[in-house]
């Protein structure tokens, strides 16, 4: 891993608001706010064409993940020198859960329809849901490979997905994909109201909190324990669409604790040869 240095989720104070961000011009995306992940990227020019792209809308972060062919002097001639530091300053990670730890959005892309997906945005509604959010939270937009995309493994990571409508042929090169995508944000303006100062929970926080409940649900019964990840795909939904923010991730968590308690209990009491009820009570005790 490379120049692994990000800036924490949470933003200040004093970076709440973008300049623009005045009634008469309408509320828009804070783009500061907002980096471009690149997962498994094939072609280093790809990488450079992508840097290019991101600054020409005002993103000055991108990140890359399991690059095939991190060759850097390829990446700059795509970037071009206005981007080159981008590429230059570009943490470069092993794992993508790594890569996201610090963000509190991520929103995927897709091509795909259909399967075991969750409901998909266009570019200009997921604009407008990060007007509010891009205040108080970094935001990611996360790519995949360009022969194959997010696999499902990665769009579990996301809290939103965005397909990009094309006609009858689908297939956006990765730079292509960049630029519709983080056009519409910038030019974006929403003249309605919308919360800032809210810090959701990072995408490091969400995962912990997805393994201490896949555990607990487990251990009762809940869900199969031969392929836990899809069946936490549903509850991954749910807790997406809520937005969790950090004292209600420590909650669920209090909530797993508890659930583990009482299956320690019930294994202990089996074990003695007891029925353990809730309440400290074995079945046939006086």
């Amino acid at each position: 891993m490379r120049n692994e240095i990000l800036p924490s989720q949470a933003v200040a104070d004093d970076e709440m608001n973008s300049p623009d961000d005045t009634p008469a011009q309408g509320r828009r995306v804070n783009m500061s706010h907002v980096s471009v992940v690149l997962a498994r990227p094939r072609f280093p020019e790809n990488i450079g064409s992508a840097a290019r792209c991101a600054m020409n809308m005002g993103i000055s972060s991108i990140i890359a993940v399991n690059p095939e062919d991190p060759d850097e002097d390829r990446m700059l001639k795509m970037a071009t020198h206005k981007a080159a530091h981008l590429i230059r300053d570009m943490p470069v990670y092993d794992r993508l859960e790594d890569a996201l730890e610090p963000f509190g959005y991520v929103v995927g892309t897709t091509a795909r329809i259909g399967g075991v997906r969750w409901p998909l945005d266009s570019p200009r509604e997921i604009a407008a849901r990060l007007v509010g959010l891009s205040q108080t939270n970094r935001i990611a937009l996360l790519f995949g490979s360009e022969d194959k995309g997010l696999t499902n493994d990665e769009l579990r990571l996301c809290h939103a997905l965005v397909n990009i409508p094309t006609a009858d042929f689908s297939s956006l090169n990765l730079a292509q994909a960049v630029m519709v995508l983080s056009y519409e944000l910038f030019t974006f303006r929403s003249m309605e109201p919308s919360p800032t100062g809210t810090r959701l929970a990072s995408r490091k926080e969400l995962e912990e909190m997805y393994d201490h409940l896949s555990e607990a649900l487990i251990r009762i019964g809940f869900i199969n324990p031969q392929n836990p990840a899809y069946w936490m795909m549903n509850v991954r939904r749910f807790f997406s669409r809520v937005q969790l923010l950090p004292r209600e991730v420590k909650l669920v968590r209090g909530v797993c604790r508890q659930l583990n308690w009482y299956a320690d209990q019930a294994l202990k009491n089996k074990e003695a040869g007891g029925d353990y009820r809730p309440g400290g009570e074995s079945a046939g005790s006086d």
